[in-house]
């Protein structure tokens, strides 16, 4: 093992009259492992047994070594260590956004599981710029992670699973994994793992309480056009007005970003058109709470006057007033299996490596029925 393989990041300690101590780095250098084994009297080779646990030392031998790397305050290089192939690297999240509550919770599933498995986590943020995921994931490639897991829609197609495939192909080679975490999965064969949960059939639960208590003019707002999520969650409240023989009214059909500021902007702008609607389903919880204050500012009651179910049931859903109807994902499970199915090689090799989480729907009281 060299010096280089197992260098430090701090420096060297004086002792009390301001003079080095014997076997110590040079002043402002970090210390070595040759300055441990000088320090602990062993040779190199030693040290690097007792650091790492898995070969035969002497309890007074391990003692002395352990003694001389707290007072010389040696660090081992950690990635170092994972290029050697000793130890295994953390599991990094990729995702576009960490302010909104969904994909919290989804982070805070990664971190659980990844501690649990004695792995650390790091999240690291896209913005939405393809060029930055590239670069993240080539980094995490060069750090060995454990696995990437990236999180939330993407627009599916050919550039789509190309990158996607590049991605696969280039972690796979350094022995990490690519999971996909709501996002589109890929054609058969290739080195991917993939976590879903039912986008389609949660948002047909939701259109279909609202049909059932009546309502036929839904106002739908969307995400943003062709995201894997949003077009599944449209296509969900499409088959439900079928299901109740309801004519599709492109009218109500609304697309904009899941914000809080998108669904009152959109709620307000239907209201001034003089758009007919009694009820509306907002594609994320967020939207829902937009839609709840253009709503009150026109002097609206929810579900007096207007229905609304949202989407996600994310913590403060049911703190609303009126409590939020909506539909629930189970955010940390999809963090929890996406690791779970990365780090566990015998359930990938029993082709559990496409998963599909269930959504439910939670009734509360903002939906009212129809006279």
């Amino acid at each position: 093992m060299t010096d280089q393989e197992t260098g430090a990041r701090t420096t060297s300690p004086r002792t009390g009259n301001g003079k080095r101590p014997s076997g110590n780095a040079v002043q402002g250098k970090p210390s070595t492992i040759r300055d441990v084994a000088a320090r602990a009297g062993v040779s190199v080779a030693t040290v690097s047994r007792a650091l790492a646990g898995n070969y035969p030392v002497s309890e007074e031998t391990r003692a002395r070594v352990m003694k001389a790397v707290e007072s010389l305050h040696y660090v081992v290089n950690v990635h170092a260590k994972a290029l050697s192939g000793r130890v295994a690297g953390p599991v990094a999240l990729v995702i576009q956004d960490i302010t909104g509550p969904s994909l919290a919770h989804v982070a805070a599933g990664v971190e659980q599981e990844a501690a649990a498995r004695g792995k650390l986590s790091l999240v690291c943020v896209t913005h939405g710029d393809t060029d930055r995921e590239d670069d993240l994931v080539q980094l995490m490639r060069e750090q060995h992670a454990a696995a990437v897991v990236l999180v939330g829609g993407a627009v599916p197609g050919e550039a789509y699973h190309r990158r996607m495939a590049r991605y696969a192909i280039a972690l796979d080679a350094v022995g990490s994994r690519l999971v996909l975490c709501g996002r589109p999965p890929l054609p058969e064969g290739l080195p991917v793992t993939v976590v879903e949960y039912d986008n389609k059939g949660g948002a047909f639960q939701a259109a279909d309480h609202l049909l059932t208590a009546g309502h036929r003019r839904i106002l739908f707002l969307g995400g943003e056009p062709l995201q894997s999520s949003s077009e599944e969650r449209r296509a969900g409240y499409r088959q439900a007005l079928r299901a109740h023989d309801v004519p599709y009214a492109e009218e109500l059909d609304s697309s904009g970003l899941y914000t809080r500021v998108s669904g009152y902007r959109r709620t307000r702008d239907a209201l001034r058109s003089g758009l007919d609607f009694t009820a509306v389903f907002a594609g994320t919880d967020m939207v829902a709470v937009g839609v709840l204050a253009a709503l009150r500012e026109a002097g609206l009651d929810v579900p007096g006057d207007v229905s609304l179910v949202g989407f996600d049931d994310v913590p403060f859903a049911g703190d609303l007033s009126p409590a939020l109807t909506t539909v629930r994902v189970p955010y940390e499970e999809v963090g929890r299996t996406a690791v779970r199915l990365a780090l566990g090689s015998e359930e990938r090799l029993a082709g559990d490596d496409h998963v599909v989480l269930s959504t439910q729907l939670v009734i509360r009281q903002s939906v009212g029925r129809m006279p």
